[in-house]
C-alpha cells in the first residue's frame, strides 16, 4: 500500500501543475514524433525503391560500355569503349544461359506534332523491349521484329511525350505521324506510365523505334548505349555474368592481363546499393531527431530539480511523518517516467500522423514499423529513468530539519 500511496502523490502533484507538466513533456512529444516521422519516411523510400527495383526484373542485366583509362585518368565521353551490334548479336547467337537480349541506342532530339515542339529521348530498341524491362502498352501495339528488319518508320511513345505535344487522349494520336528530326514516323502505340524513378531520368520521357531505323536513318551509327539481357533465373544470374564476359572479352579481343571494357550489371546490385544508401540515410535523419529526445530529457531535468527546489518543505514534512528516502526517491522517478511516457504516447501518435500527412500531401512513400515505434516508447521511458536520477537522488537525500526551515 505504501508504494500505492506514493505512486498517487506523484500524480496528484503532475496534475496540480498542469501547464508545468504539459511544457515538460513538449520536449519528449517533439522528439518522439521526430523520430517516428523520419524513420517512417526511410522505411518508405526503402520499399518504394525496393517495388521500382524489382519492377524491372530480378533477373535482368545490363552491359554497358566502360572508361577506357589513360595517363590522365578517365577519358572523355567520346573516348569511352564501345558496344556495338556485333555484341548484341554475339551474345544473342552463343550465350545459353539468356532468354532475352535487347541492345538499344539513343539519342535527346527534337520531335514535331502538328505545331508542337519537343526534346526527348529517342531510343532505338528491339521489339522484345517491352518484356525485357517490364513495360506495358496503354493503347496502340509494339512494332514487330519484321518491322524493325525492314527499317520501319514507326514509333511508340511514352506518357510524358504526350504532355509534352500537348496530348491529353493517348487514342487521338494512334495512327498519327510525328517527325523526329525532321523524318515522318507513324505513331503504332503508346506506353503506360513507369513514374519517374529520379530527378534525373523519366522513364516516361522517351519515344521507341526499330534499332535498324534508328541505325541507319536517324543516328547513323553502329554504338549502342546498353545492352539488357534476362537471365534464365535468379540462381543462374552468376553464371550467365560469367558467359556475357567470356563472349564479349573473345568479341573485344582483349588480352588475359587487361581489364574487361565494359560493365555487367544486375537489380540485386542496384537494390543493395540503393537499400544501404536509403539506410544510412534514414538512420541520419532517426539519429538527428533523437538529439530532440536527449533535449526533453535535459529539460525534464532541469523541471525536475526546480521542482524539488519549489517542494522542499514538502518533501521535509513527508519525511517528518515517516517517508524515507526511497520513498521520495520513488514518487520523483514516478513523476519522470509519468511525463515521458505521456510525451513518447503523444509523439508515437504526432509522428505517426505527420508521416501519413507527408504521404498525402507530399505524395511521399512512409512505412511505421511497430519496431521504431516500440523502440521510441522504450527510449522515452529511459529517458525519463535516466534524466529522473538526479532530481529524484536530490530530493531523496535532503535533510529533514533543513527541507523544514527552507523558505
Amino acid at each position: 500500500m505504501l508504494y500505492a500511496e506514493v505512486i498517487r502523490v506523484a500524480l496528484g502533484a503532475l496534475r496540480a501543475n498542469k501547464l508545468r507538466s504539459v511544457l515538460t513533456m513538449l520536449g519528449i512529444v517533439i522528439g518522439v514524433g521526430a523520430v517516428i516521422a523520419m524513420d517512417g519516411i526511410g522505411r518508405g523510400a526503402q520499399v518504394a525503391i525496393k517495388d521500382r527495383i524489382t519492377a524491372l526484373g530480378t533477373t535482368l542485366l545490363t552491359v554497358t560500355p566502360g572508361q577506357i583509362r589513360g595517363m590522365g585518368g578517365v577519358a572523355a565521353e567520346a573516348d569511352r569503349a564501345r558496344l556495338t551490334m556485333n555484341d548484341a548479336a554475339a551474345l544473342d547467337e552463343q550465350a545459353t544461359m539468356l532468354r532475352a537480349v535487347q541492345p538499344e541506342m539513343s539519342r535527346q532530339l527534337q520531335i514535331q506534332f502538328n505545331a508542337k515542339n519537343a526534346s526527348t529521348q529517342v531510343v532505338g530498341t528491339t521489339s522484345n523491349y517491352l518484356d525485357v524491362r517490364k513495360y506495358e502498352l496503354q493503347g496502340g501495339r509494339m512494332f514487330t521484329s519484321q518491322e524493325d528488319i525492314g527499317k520501319q518508320r514507326l514509333a511508340v511513345l511514352g506518357p510524358a511525350v504526350l504532355e509534352n505535344l500537348g496530348v491529353t487522349n493517348p487514342e487521338a494520336i494512334i495512327g498519327e505521324s510525328v517527325r523526329i528530326r525532321g523524318i515522318q514516323f507513324q505513331v503504332v502505340g503508346v506506353l503506360k506510365s513507369k513514374g519517374q524513378t529520379s530527378p534525373f531520368q523519366n522513364p516516361d520521357d522517351q519515344i521507341l523505334i526499330p534499332l535498324n531505323t534508328a541505325r541507319f536513318r536517324v543516328l547513323g551509327t553502329d554504338r549502342v548505349r546498353s545492352i539488357s539481357v534476362l537471365a534464365e533465373s535468379e540462381e543462374k544470374i552468376p553464371e550467365a555474368m560469367a558467359e556475357i564476359q567470356k563472349i564479349l572479352r573473345r568479341e573485344h579481343r582483349l588480352a588475359r592481363e587487361r581489364e574487361d571494357d565494359f560493365t555487367i550489371r544486375n537489380q540485386a546490385d542496384f537494390l543493395t546499393t540503393f537499400a544501404e544508401t536509403s539506410k544510412v540515410f534514414g538512420s541520419l535523419l532517426a539519429g538527428i531527431a533523437a538529439v530532440s529526445l536527449v533535449v526533453g530529457g535535459i529539460g525534464i531535468m532541469n523541471i525536475m530539480l526546480v521542482s524539488v527546489t519549489e517542494r522542499t518543505r514538502e518533501i521535509g514534512v513527508r519525511k517528518a511523518l515517516g517517508a524515507t528516502g526511497n520513498n521520495i526517491l520513488f514518487q520523483f522517478l514516478i513523476e519522470a517516467i509519468v511525463l515521458c511516457l505521456l510525451g513518447g504516447a503523444i509523439g508515437i501518435a504526432v509522428g505517426s500522423g505527420g508521416a501519413m500527412a507527408l504521404s498525402k500531401i507530399f505524395q511521399w512513400n512512409t512505412a511505421i514499423s511497430s519496431q521504431s515505434v516500440i523502440l521510441a516508447f522504450a527510449f522515452s521511458a529511459a529517458v525519463g529513468l535516466v534524466f529522473g536520477v538526479w532530481p529524484a537522488r536530490r530530493a531523496a537525500k535532503l535533510d529533514p530539519i533543513q527541507a523544514l526551515r527552507y523558505e
